[in-house]
């Protein structure tokens, strides 16, 4: 009985010490070479091309969603960071890239249309992740920054123009959905007066009951504003609060329009605050020292860690990614099946850290 959570903060805990045992073995005991990792980028890239297409094609068909770049946007940062990596690793080994080259580029164009469309804070995800990643690729490679300040001006101005696009798109379909504007309206209309609700009653561990959704008294803690997917807690048939359909809108004033630190904050308490940046400070410390062991043997002409390396760098580049834009701008990018995605990156990032030694026979 002990083992099965009694809140949803015990459940993320047990879930995540689950994937971070099982990525232990898998780090460990299977091959991770450096064509199966550009393999398994290249088609984890291209299959969530497809996803964000077919995603943005039923939206306009029949205005319905799945919403999938929010669970696995991270996903594409990743596979896609992964890939540029790999393709750095063989250039450096004197292989013609070029071709492959313009097809991950294709990837990135398709995935920041379609991703783009979707969601805002999706493009915000992708655009720091790929800023991200490519300042990683070029530290552990020791190359100079493929941004300079031309493209940076480039870049920028790309974005202006993608924002203005998006809204032009808003006016002339009636889909509000694609309007940027109308994103950061609702941001102005609920942050404000959400922050002062969170600041004026979060409590050392939990927040007041008075104030809680489900009327509870003294002090709530774990109430399901910070969860797991509603599906994975249904299969397992525990008796956890939950929000339902109806109910996403009283859920908005923590869970969408807010930072995820308010939000973490707000369900955990201060210490739950703490707590979480502690463990992404630690993450990051952690995959940053395992990454410069990875440089030092590929630098001394061992071979045998290129794939983990390369996806090491995607896995950083997701987290970091994933972190600043969940916890400082929206909730929603680090909560829900988004948060089951996080977990996963960040037990890949930790268990590259821990090695298993065997027995001779």
């Amino acid at each position: 009985m002990i083992l099965i959570a009694q809140n949803h903060l015990q459940l993320i805990v047990e879930v995540f010490l689950m994937l971070l045992v099982s990525f232990i073995f898998i780090i460990n005991l299977a091959p991770i070479s450096l064509s199966i990792v550009t393999f398994l980028s290249l088609f984890i890239s291209g299959g969530l091309v497809l996803l964000f297409g077919v995603d943005i094609v039923l939206l306009v068909v029949s205005g319905g969603q799945s919403e999938f770049t929010h669970p696995y946007g991270p996903f594409a940062v990743l596979g896609i960071i992964a890939a540029l990596a790999s393709l750095k690793v063989m250039e450096e080994s004197g292989v013609n890239v070029h071709s492959l080259k313009r097809f991950v580029y294709l990837l990135i164009l398709l995935i920041t249309i379609f991703g783009g469309l979707m969601h805002r804070s999706f493009l915000l995800l992708w655009i720091v992740g790929l800023f991200i990643g490519n300042l990683i690729i070029s530290k552990s490679f020791r190359q100079k920054s493929v941004f300079t300040i031309k493209r940076m001006f480039i870049f920028l101005g790309a974005a202006l123009l993608g924002f203005l696009g998006l809204e032009g798109i808003a006016r002339a379909t009636g889909m509000t959905i694609f309007s940027p504007m109308l994103r950061l309206q609702r941001i102005e209309q609920y942050s404000l007066s959400s922050i002062k609700m969170v600041l004026n009653n979060t409590q050392l561990i939990g927040h007041s009951g008075a104030v809680s959704f489900w009327g509870t008294e003294g002090t709530a803690f774990a109430e399901g504003y910070i969860s797991l997917p509603m599906q994975l807690i249904l299969a397992f048939g525990l008796p956890f609060p939950l929000f339902f359909g109806v109910l996403v809108n009283q859920k908005d004033i923590v869970d969408y329009m807010l930072p995820g630190i308010m939000g973490y904050t707000f369900d955990f308490g201060y210490l739950g605050l703490i707590a979480l940046m502690i463990f992404v400070l630690g993450t990051i410390i952690v995959g940053f020292k395992v990454l410069t062991i990875y440089r030092q043997k590929r630098e001394s002409k061992n071979k045998k860690y290129l794939g983990k390396e390369v996806l090491l760098i995607g896995a950083l580049t997701a987290f970091i990614s994933q972190s600043l834009i969940g916890l400082f701008i929206f909730n929603r990018t680090i909560n829900g099946m988004a948060l089951l995605s996080y977990m996963v990156i960040s037990a890949f990032i930790l268990s590259n850290a821990i090695t298993l030694k065997r027995r001779n026979s």
